[in-house]
């Protein structure tokens, strides 16, 4: 019973229990104390080897700079040494045009294209096929016309080169638009002739690689003839009743180009950029040659008074100071072997004269090229409610010149001979609502002309498009006086209503594709890569080789799309001209920053990274990174690999993550799989002040091989895309 019982806790033994238990939560306390401190220690003995690395790493980095900057800038020198070989293809050309004689003008002589313009003017009677015929070469020096001002740098373009070649562009649409509607009018007076049996009207249907016309002339004045249909086609108009009374004809004049919108502006050089490398220039070449005689001047006597063969004129000569300012020496009695130094000296000063030009020429470059990355400091600003913003959308599709004409006199038949009154003041426009409409009473008297129209074959709207007007008086596009617009997208038809007719286009946000979700640039073959960008509609692979590109594949909703442009070679600028009026637009311009949201880089650093990744883009690749977003402004990152052209391709490749702030490089412990962000070195890696130096370090003898032994043009290329899409800042 008593053996049961819990035996009772004294006071000294409760005692005791406490005692020791504080003793035991001192003896943890000092415990956890002495292992914190000891933790702290080697927290911050790592944190102090760390940093001493660093600071080893920084100091090595530092030593070896300007070894490393000496190298790539041999390596960059392929940017003027490819500027220069365009320079000399420009003018190549020229000749090439000058020896042919086909009788075709130069655009860029202004006596030429001005001979051309006066000559056609003064032809008459032209029909419309011939007009068509013709507007092939006339379409051609207008093209020819635009890639000078674009493909032409800034530098070498004067303002009035820039006036002359719009103005000649300006009077060849406006003559081409006049050309086509004399040949309306000379097809209208032949409309009772080619009226159709069944409905007595006339329909004509002319098509052409650059321009439809769809015609019809109401010859019956039927007024239950309102609904009219093109044969083959789904293109038409709805007519209110006043019309199909009236004396008119419809044309729709579709011209696969766009010589409506005004044409933009051409970049040109700051001024005293451009004077800097006119005059200054010049200048220095010449000092230079000044100085670079007087130095070898001065060490050829040195040597000439060591040897003790020098004849007593010359120790005049020398005594005096040497003859300064002259570029090679003057005549001197000397031996065999005096003649022989004579004559290299001579040549040095040609020889680092082009070296100042090259140098003069890649400043001149590297300028141009950071102008290219330069954002526009404010939004375009526009007075006019609806009135299109043409840095925010694009038109696509050509332009569709809608009129109610007014039908000429016809031709009559009088003893064999074709009678026809000609009107003076030419084909006219119906004016449809009239100016005034005091005889109609009802309000609803002019109703809109309901409009259907077949999108072009080779545009792409990622969206449904959206109508826009011509607005004669302020010369811009609007979107008001058009309803009921209503888009079929998989019979590519649009119908809207038009208050009056007139040329409409088709417009899209130019920034569709903007920002991408990706991007991958990837050799293919010695001196070809592929470059890969994803976006949210679309995947667009484009193939870059020596100076040219090529459309390789279109991807929409996962599935490959076929385009006119794949398999076609184009310079870059303009492949870049043909992308974006397939409405295949993946290069910002200097306010797409105002339009989409944007992953702000500092020009320089963008520049000095585009450039060194394509001095190494033929043995290596490059691809997106989600931590760019992260890091600021001043740094950019991505993957980069080895990836030599007869490489299988690899199902997991192991990228190595890069951080480049224009000055320095360095590979990141992190990669893609991380969790969070940090700039901490990767084991085993050093700092360098190049990238090219920075995959030196991992990559392969061969790897390295083929960078060195890259094409100027190619790399040039590779470098002209990147910095037209600029990836690093819109992805």
């Amino acid at each position: 019973m008593s053996g049961s019982k819990k035996k009772r806790i004294t006071k000294a033994d409760r005692l005791k229990q406490l005692q020791e238990e504080e003793e035991k939560r001192q003896k943890e306390e000092e415990e956890a104390r002495v292992k914190y401190e000891k933790e702290e220690m080697e927290r911050l003995e790592i944190q102090r080897t760390e940093k001493e690395k660093l600071r080893k790493l920084e100091a090595k980095d530092l030593e070896r700079r300007n070894e490393e900057l000496e190298e790539l800038y041999l390596l960059e020198a392929c940017f003027p040494e490819a500027e220069k070989l365009k320079r000399d293809s420009r003018l190549l050309s020229q000749w090439k045009h000058y020896i042919q004689c086909d009788g075709s003008p130069d655009p860029s002589i202004s006596q030429e294209i001005n001979t051309f313009i006066s000559l056609w003017k003064e032809e008459t009677n032209e029909t419309f096929e011939a007009v068509t015929a013709k507007s092939k070469l006339v379409l051609n020096l207008i093209e020819k016309l635009k890639l000078i001002l674009l493909e032409t740098p800034s530098y070498d373009l004067q303002e009035k080169n820039i006036i002359q070649y719009q103005g000649s562009i300006l009077e060849l649409q406006e003559l081409l638009h006049l050309k086509f509607n004399i040949a309306t009018e000379i097809l209208l007076r032949q409309a009772s002739t080619l009226a159709d049996l069944d409905s007595g009207n006339m329909e004509k249907v002319i098509r052409d690689e650059n321009v439809t016309l769809y015609v019809w002339a109401n010859l019956k004045k039927n007024p239950r003839y309102r609904s009219i249909r093109f044969s083959e086609t789904q293109i038409g108009f709805e007519i209110p009743r006043i019309l199909a009374t009236s004396d008119i004809a419809l044309r729709l004049l579709h011209t696969h180009y766009d010589h409506v919108t005004p044409l933009g502006p051409v970049p040109t050089a700051p001024q005293e950029h451009t004077s800097t490398v006119t005059y200054f220039g010049k200048d220095e070449v010449k000092s230079v040659e000044a100085a670079v005689s007087k130095d070898l001047q001065e060490e050829y006597n040195e040597q000439e008074n060591e040897s003790n063969v020098v004849h007593e004129e010359e120790t005049k000569v020398d005594e005096q100071g040497g003859i300064e300012g002259q570029t090679s020496l003057g005549p001197v009695n000397v031996s065999p072997t005096g003649h022989q130094r004579q004559s290299s000296v001579q040549e040095e000063p040609e020889a680092t004269k082009y070296e100042l030009e090259m140098k003069l020429l890649s400043e001149t470059v590297s300028a141009a090229q950071l102008l290219l990355l330069e954002n526009a400091p404010e939004k375009p600003y526009f007075s006019e409610e609806n009135e299109v913003d043409l840095c925010q959308f694009t038109a696509l599709g050509g332009v569709h010149h809608l009129d109610i004409l007014e039908l000429p006199p016809q031709c009559k038949p009088r003893k064999g001979w074709m009678i026809v009154e000609i009107l003076k003041e030419g084909l006219q426009k119906y004016t449809y609502p009239p100016e005034t409409a005091e005889d109609f009473e009802t309000e609803n008297a002019f109703p809109p002309i309901e409009v259907m129209l077949e999108v072009h074959e080779n545009v792409i709207f990622f969206e449904n498009p959206v109508v826009a007007r011509w607005d004669a008086e302020g010369k811009h596009w609007k979107t008001d006086g058009i309803s009921n617009v209503s888009y079929k997208s998989e019979d590519r038809l649009i119908t809207f209503s038009l208050e009056t007719l007139g040329p409409v286009t088709l417009i899209q946000d130019a920034h569709v594709n903007m920002p991408y979700q990706s991007w991958e640039l990837r050799p293919l073959d010695v001196n070809k890569v592929l470059l890969t960008v994803t976006t949210v509609f679309t995947e667009i692979q484009i193939q870059i080789k020596e100076n040219l590109c090529m459309l390789a594949s279109i991807k929409l909703n996962d599935k490959k799309h076929s385009s006119i442009l794949e398999e076609k070679w184009m310079t870059p600028v303009s492949f870049i001209i043909a992308l974006k009026e397939a409405g295949l637009n993946i290069f910002p311009t200097g306010h797409s920053h105002f339009y989409v949201v944007i992953n702000y880089k500092l020009p320089l650093v963008e520049v000095k990274a585009y450039r060194q990744m394509a001095l190494l883009s033929s043995a290596f690749a490059f691809g997106w990174s989600k931590w760019n977003t992260v890091c600021d402004s001043k740094k950019v990152l991505f993957q980069v690999r080895e990836h030599l052209p007869k490489e299988e391709p690899i199902q997991n490749p192991n990228w190595t993550l890069l951080m480049f702030s224009g000055d320095r490089a360095q590979s990141l412990k992190i990669n893609e799989s991380s969790d969070a962000f940090s700039e901490a070195l990767k084991e085993e890696t050093e700092f360098h002040s190049t990238l090219y130096h920075m995959v030196k370090d991992f990559a392969s003898k061969e790897a390295m091989k083929k960078v060195r032994c890259s094409n100027c043009q190619f790399v040039d290329s590779v470098c002209h895309m990147l910095l037209s899409t600029r990836l690093l800042s819109y992805s």
